[in-house]
């Protein structure tokens, strides 16, 4: 069926300036704290490409990376704020949140995967959900785990490229290990909230969409 949103607000000029800023600030505090390499995170593409989304008012953009960052930015928030609590991490993952050996207030600037679910989440209301937003992060994210995959260690392991977070285990080989992380993303983290934001948001006004 082919449905067109009615027009909607575009985001206005004070928070795509602030999205500008906000990249200015937070890549090389980022870069000069943990390396270029920190940025093949695929919630850390998704900052970059949710600014670049805010600024340039692109809906796929935007789309592609609510599919990216909802569902992972949520155990995310969850493990820090049990950490902070209770003094315990709940799954993991945000230990360096809490490691003084890095500076305070760029430790803070991870905060961003509290407020990125709520800010995505406005920006669809804006300006509809681009049907397109799953297919475009599955193509973004074969690259990104691939690279992370050669300029990551097994310390870092980037993006879970050398040992998952569940079973803390390689699942064989380099290519069998990618393919079942892409696989995971794809089909378990990204397939299931795209259904769900095609569900609760229009497409954007200029957009046919077929469902």
């Amino acid at each position: 069926m082919v449905s067109l949103a009615p027009t909607r607000d575009r985001v206005p000029v004070w928070l795509r300036w602030s999205a500008l800023l906000w990249l200015f600030v937070w890549i090389p505090a980022y870069w000069h704290t943990w390396g270029a390499a920190n940025f093949l995170h695929l919630c850390d593409v998704a900052v970059v490409l949710t600014c670049v989304g805010l600024w340039s008012n692109n809906s796929l953009l935007l789309s592609s990376q609510a599919v990216s960052s909802l569902l992972i930015d949520t155990p995310w928030a969850s493990d820090a704020a049990w950490r902070f609590f209770t003094g315990r991490h709940l799954i993991g993952g945000t230990e360096y949140l809490f490691d003084a050996n890095f500076p305070l207030w760029v430790r803070l600037l991870s905060l961003f995967h509290v407020l990125m679910p709520f800010l995505l989440l406005w920006a669809l209301h804006q300006l509809g959900y681009d049907r397109r937003g799953w297919i475009t992060q599955c193509i973004i994210a074969i690259p990104v785990v691939v690279l992370s995959r050669l300029a990551s260690t097994p310390q870092a392991n980037i993006n879970y490229v050398f040992t998952d977070p569940f079973f803390k285990r390689a699942w064989g080989a380099a290519p069998l290990h990618l393919t079942a992380v892409l696989l995971f993303l794809m089909l378990v983290v990204y397939l299931p909230t795209h259904l769900l934001l095609a569900r609760v948001f229009p497409p954007p006004p200029d957009a046919a969409t077929f469902l």
